[in-house]
C-alpha cells in the first residue's frame, strides 16, 4: 500500500491507540464472565466469546474505520475450513462468520494465563506439532465430535501469522487432517494484513476482504490438495498488489 502522509500516520496512531484502550479494556470483563459461566458448559462460555467477536467487530469499525467484504457464498454446511492468516483480526472475526466454530490453534496459545482455559472450555483444538500419529489421531476425533455437534473446524494452515503477499508452504498438519476426516475443504483467503499487519501497533483504515473458495473435494492425492488450497488462500494476494500498483 502507499506510504501514509504525516497527518495520516498521527490519525492512524490515534485511532489504533483508542481502539486498544478500548478491545483490551472490553477484553477483561468479557474473560471474567467467561471465567464465571464456564461451569455451564461450552453453550454459555460460546455466548461471551460470541459477545466478545461482535465486539471486535464494532470496534474495528467505528474506530478504526475497517470495513468487511465477502466475496463468494459461505457454505451452511461447511465442516472444514482452511483460512489465511494475517493477523489477530481473522482468528476473531471467524466467531462471527461461522456458527461456534472451533479452532485448530498451536499448543502455546492454549498455555496463555487465563485465556487458555476460556479456550479449552470454548472448545480449542490443540495441534502438537510434536506429537506424531497419535496427536493427530486425538486432533481428528475431536474434529469430528465438532462436526458431530454441528461445529465446523477451522484451521490456518500456514500455521502462523505471515506478512501480506507472503505465500510460505502449508504445514503438514493440513495434510493430516485432510487425509483423516474425509471431507470437502473449504478455503477462504483474507486481505487483513494489509490493514492490520502482524507485529504491527498501526492499523490502517479501508476494506478487508474475504474470498470463498470453490470447496475442494476429499480425497485428492496431498500435493493437488495442497496445491488447490494453497492458491485458494492466497487468491488475494495478487489482486491487491496490481491495486496498489495502479494506485501509485
Amino acid at each position: 500500500m502507499p506510504p501514509l502522509s504525516r497527518f495520516e500516520t498521527i490519525l492512524t496512531f490515534a485511532r489504533s491507540t483508542l481502539f486498544a484502550l478500548l478491545f483490551y479494556g472490553l477484553t477483561v470483563p468479557l474473560l471474567i464472565a467467561a471465567m464465571i459461566v464456564r461451569p455451564f458448559g461450552q453453550g454459555a462460555v460460546g455466548a461471551v466469546a460470541e459477545s466478545w467477536a461482535r465486539m471486535h467487530r464494532l470496534l474495528i469499525h467505528r474506530i478504526l474505520g475497517q470495513k468487511i467484504a465477502i466475496e463468494g457464498s459461505l457454505p451452511d454446511d461447511a465442516k472444514f475450513i482452511v483460512c489465511k492468516h494475517e493477523s489477530m483480526f481473522e482468528t476473531l472475526d471467524a466467531l462471527c462468520l461461522f456458527r461456534r466454530p472451533i479452532i485448530a490453534a498451536k499448543r502455546e496459545l492454549a498455555q496463555i494465563p487465563v485465556w487458555g482455559s476460556v479456550a479449552r472450555s470454548y472448545g480449542l483444538i490443540i495441534v502438537d506439532r510434536k506429537g506424531g500419529a497419535s496427536a493427530l489421531r486425538a486432533i481428528r476425533t475431536e474434529a469430528q465430535a465438532a462436526f458431530a455437534a454441528g461445529r465446523p473446524v477451522i484451521l490456518y494452515p500456514e500455521g502462523t501469522r505471515v506478512a501480506h503477499g507472503d505465500e510460505p508452504p502449508l504445514k503438514a498438519g493440513f495434510a493430516g487432517l485432510y487425509g483423516s476426516l474425509d471431507c470437502p475443504v473449504v478455503p477462504i483467503a483474507v486481505d487483513s494484513g494489509r490493514l492490520s499487519p502482524r507485529n504491527s501497533f498501526l492499523k490502517r483504515p479501508g476494506t478487508i476482504t474475504y474470498r470463498i473458495g470453490e470447496p475442494i473435494p476429499a480425497g485428492l492425492p496431498r500435493k493437488e490438495a495442497e496445491a488447490c488450497v494453497h492458491a485458494a488462500i492466497n487468491a488475494l494476494n495478487r489482486q491487491a498488489a496490481q491495486t496498489d500498483s495502479d494506485s501509485v
